[in-house]
């Protein structure tokens, strides 16, 4: 049965949580090299199951040791730093080819490409652990399930449409090299928060 209250609930915890949050700069960046559509189809795959799983788990996540899941998600960043800045000096220069790339990709291949990056990037988020906690502690899974989604679903809109402004107006090489160091950024924050969990 769907609870409304919890379906705002859900959805009003979690979108504030995810505006700033990396899920926004990653399907930005996605958006500039692939076409607007797979690319939300693939992230909102990603986001479904993501808030499945933490909608199943419920409070049993939030008992991970916070370390491990820090530390995890600093290498994960770094990772994301490192190959957003490389694609940036190989990538097209301008909104132009930027268009001409996403038109020459597959629609699977985007998609693909979109569900592997958010699925990843999305372990131990805020807003998994946010999902986790109210599915334990409300007794409407499915409803909390709902509002979760819809918000990250509602963040990934905006980031896909602002992706393709920005793609048709800035050099995507900028957009990437931007995100790389706002990922750095989420790759440090991580690191301290896992040396300050463990001292």
């Amino acid at each position: 049965m769907i609870v409304l209250s919890v379906v705002a609930t859900a959805f009003v915890l979690v979108l504030p949580v995810e505006l700033p949050d990396k899920t926004l700069f990653a399907s930005l960046v996605l958006a500039t090299r692939f076409p607007p559509l797979p690319v939300f189809v693939g992230v909102g795959t990603a986001f479904g199951l993501q808030v499945a799983i933490a909608v199943t788990a419920g409070s049993l996540l939030s008992l991970l040791p916070q370390a491990l899941v820090s530390g995890v998600v600093a290498v994960l960043f770094l990772v994301g730093a490192v190959l957003l800045w490389r694609s940036a000096a190989e990538g097209p220069e301008d909104g132009g080819e930027a268009a001409d790339t996403r038109e020459r990709t597959s629609f699977l291949r985007a998609a693909a490409v979109s569900f592997g990056v958010l699925f990843a990037a999305e372990w131990g988020d805020l807003s998994q652990l946010a999902t986790a906690g109210l599915a334990a502690r409300l007794d409407s899974p499915v409803s909390v399930f709902i509002g979760a989604w819809a918000a990250l679903l509602t963040v990934s809109a905006l980031a896909v449409f602002l992706g393709k402004a920005l793609a048709d107006r800035l050099p995507v090489a900028l957009i990437r090299r931007a995100a790389a160091v706002l990922f750095v950024v989420f790759a440090v924050v991580a690191a301290v928060e896992t040396v300050r969990v463990l001292t």
